[in-house]
Order: structure tokens, then C-alpha cells, then sequence
């Protein structure tokens, strides 16, 4: 039987890996066993996947990500070049913390932008978007714009990834959202 998806011959599936339909792993990438790959993923060049990983469908890895053990994106998600995960708090090279990984959940729709960071152990809220170069040290709330370093909520942001002027209404799709107390969340005419 024929793959029904795409792995460059320089790329490395370990066996036990389980890759969907229509995904897509390029150059020197690496993808360890009992990782999950939904369908429709693209895995850019020099992309690490560790065990354990779970990728939701769509996913979009680009160039010189490593998704470490622990971490979990939802569908729809895009990890921009270069970010960085982690899932130890404090490494050290002379002791074994592997029963330590803390996990990262990056949850539908999420965009982290290129060179930013994100300490283990937060939570990623639907559609928020980490500006690139930003550090990520705690949860993040949906549909939040965060940037900076440490990162800090800047504005609001909509499923298409516009930034939120007052009225809260997308520019690009015409979407409106609602304030509900701290949150963001669409308004109830566009459920």
C-alpha cells in the first residue's frame, strides 16, 4: 500500500510514528516513534519531532522548530522558523530530569511567531498570536496578542490573525467579538 503522505528522503520517521494524510516532512527532519502527526501537516526543513508529540490536523512547523516530549498543538497551528519549546524548567547537563517534562498545550488556531519562546508548562489559548522574539512564561489567553520579554498582552486578535482595533471587529472576515470580563470571545450573531 502507498503512503498517503509525503516524507523527503533526507527525513528521518522513526518507526511507530504515526503520520495523517496529506502531511507533508521535508528536508533533515527528524520525527521519533510514538509521535502523532495529524493530516494535512507541513513539517519545514530541519523539524525535530519527539516522542510523544501530538500535532492536531494542519499543522504548520516551519524551518528549525524542535517540538520536545510534552508539548501538544491542537489543529490549525502554526509554530513560525526558528521558535523554541521547552519542557524542563531548570536544566542542568549533569542531571537527568526526563521524569520533570512539563507539558505545553498549544491550543486551535494558535500562531507563535519566529524566535519566540515558550517556557514549559502554559497553556496557549485558541487563536492567540505570539509575536515574534517574544518569551512566554505564562498562560496565555484566546484571541490574546502577545509580545515582548517577557511577553505581555498588547491587544486582541482575530480567528484570521488581524489585529483588534475598539470596535472589535475583524478588518479582513468582518467578525465581531465581545469582551466577557477578561476574555475575548466572539460575538453571540457570529457563533
Amino acid at each position: 500500500m502507498e503512503n498517503d503522505y509525503f516524507i523527503h528522503e533526507t527525513a528521518v520517521v522513526d518507526p511507530g510514528a504515526q503520520i495523517g494524510a496529506g502531511t507533508k516532512i521535508w528536508h533533515f527532519s527528524h520525527v521519533m516513534s510514538i509521535a502523532e502527526i495529524g493530516k494535512n501537516c507541513v513539517l519545514g526543513q530541519n523539524v525535530f519531532v519527539g516522542s510523544k508529540v501530538k500535532l492536531g490536523n494542519n499543522v504548520k512547523v516551519q524551518n528549525n522548530v524542535s517540538v520536545y516530549e510534552g508539548v501538544i498543538c491542537e489543529n490549525d497551528v502554526f509554530l513560525g522558523p526558528s521558535m523554541v519549546f521547552t519542557n524542563v524548567i531548570n536544566p542542568r547537563s549533569a542531571i537527568e530530569r526526563k521524569s520533570e517534562f512539563q507539558s505545553t498545550l498549544v491550543k486551535k488556531g494558535a500562531t507563535i511567531g519566529a524566535n519566540a519562546t515558550i517556557l514549559c508548562g502554559v497553556t496557549l489559548g485558541e487563536y492567540c498570536f505570539i509575536g515574534a522574539g517574544a518569551v512566554v512564561t505564562k498562560d496565555v489567553k484566546p484571541f490574546a496578542l502577545m509580545t515582548g520579554v517577557p511577553a505581555k498582552q498588547t491587544g486582541w486578535v482575530s480567528r484570521a490573525g488581524n489585529v483588534l482595533d475598539e470596535n472589535l471587529i475583524c478588518p479582513e472576515t468582518g467578525e465581531k467579538y465581545k469582551l466577557a470580563g477578561e476574555f475575548l470571545e466572539l460575538s453571540d450573531d457570529e457563533s
